[in-house]
């Protein structure tokens, strides 16, 4: 089982930036990805940026179209824990956000309960 808590949250005005943090802790896989999902009101959730440890992908990072050039996604592998830094924040990043971490090649995945993130304009 893995465990995840996430941190960093909240409110901001268009233009601000906020710095997200999840922390996974239990039984870590040395290949994994961390990837960090939103979900608006009503909407879908959608992937918003992901990281890989480990394996021939280590390092390799993904970024939704609507984030990229604002939104960075990093790790500190000692620690367990992967940043998103959001910058240039717009009302329409408003949502619910989600870390997941999945164990590459085991076919297990795991969700932490989500943190609020509203945008102001």
């Amino acid at each position: 089982q893995v465990q995840l808590a996430e941190s960093g949250g909240g409110l901001v005005q268009a233009g601000g930036s906020l710095r997200l943090s999840c922390v996974a802790s239990g039984k870590i896989f040395s290949h994994n990805a961390m990837t960090w999902y939103r979900q608006a009101p009503g909407k879908q959730r959608e992937v918003v940026a992901g990281i890989t440890t480990g394996g021939s992908t280590d390092g390799n990072t993904m970024y939704a179209d609507s984030v990229k050039g604002r939104f960075t996604i990093s790790r500190d592998n000692a620690k367990n824990t992967v940043y998103l830094q959001m910058n240039s924040l717009k009302p329409e990043d408003t949502a619910v956000y989600y870390c997941n971490y999945e164990a590459l090649g085991s076919g297990y995945d795991y969700w932490g309960q989500g943190i609020q993130v509203t945008v102001s304009s």
